[in-house]
């Protein structure tokens, strides 16, 4: 894993489609507070691609994008938090929230680290990458991943799930590089900005299901937007 960690398959199927575009509708917002058109902001951009790709109604699309950009008068400032600590049996974890509600964040975030270790900034940042993440699929069989990343300006790839791969980028070439690969065979499924665990920690049986219960019992939490792990499997 390593990298974002995602509810398993049954549980996320089992997500109410409200909670998902309720943490897409605050990237949008946030990436808004820099112009509302995507053609000049690259953030929200890729924020809408993310929101199409979840099938979000046009509607709640472009209030989030009129709302984050101060149109409508009524926006909700929304604050980036990032904690860092340890799941049970020291497994690094990177866990980022927007919020309306600092204080009270912290305090359920708090809560929710009873059962591994909540550190201080920096405490395990030291131990991932910060990385652009692009996911692509490819659109015809010739399409050559290696051949793709060399020429997108990726820093490395990898295979995902469902065929797909994952280029990995400098956090400032993310944009550019999504925009290459379509012209060497590439759908962008996705591109986040993340953390990438440098040295992941090995787990297995009620160690993992440990693990695996309190990443997502944060994943579950209203205010967290990402949560990042130092773990393989």
């Amino acid at each position: 894993m390593g990298a974002q960690w995602k509810a398993k398959p049954k549980e996320a199927a089992a997500n109410a489609r409200g909670k998902i575009f309720g943490r897409l509708v605050k990237e949008i917002m946030i990436a808004a507070r820099n112009g509302a058109d995507p053609d000049t902001n690259p953030k929200l951009r890729l924020a809408i691609h993310q929101a199409k790709k979840a099938s979000m109604p046009k509607e709640t699309l472009e209030r989030a994008i009129k709302k984050g950009a101060g149109l409508l008068g009524d926006t909700i400032s929304y604050e980036k938090t990032t904690y860092e600590g340890f799941a049970p049996h020291r497994v690094p974890v990177i866990v980022e929230c927007l919020t309306d509600n600092v204080n009270r964040t912290v305090a359920e975030i708090r809560v929710l680290f009873r059962k591994g270790q909540l550190g201080a900034s920096g405490s395990v940042a030291w131990d991932f990458d910060y990385l652009g993440l692009v996911e692509a699929s490819p659109a015809s069989d010739d399409a050559d991943a290696e051949l793709a990343a060399i020429e997108a300006g990726a820093q490395d790839f990898e295979d995902a799930e469902e065929g797909a791969t994952l280029f990995m980028t400098d956090p400032t070439d993310m944009d550019t590089v999504c925009k290459a690969l379509p012209e060497f065979g590439f759908t962008v499924n996705s591109a986040v900005l993340g953390y990438r665990a440098k040295n992941p920690v090995t787990v297995s049986g009620t160690e993992l299901e440990e693990v695996e219960a309190f990443l997502e019992a944060l994943d579950g939490h209203d205010d967290v937007q990402n949560v990042y792990v130092g773990l393989a499997v």
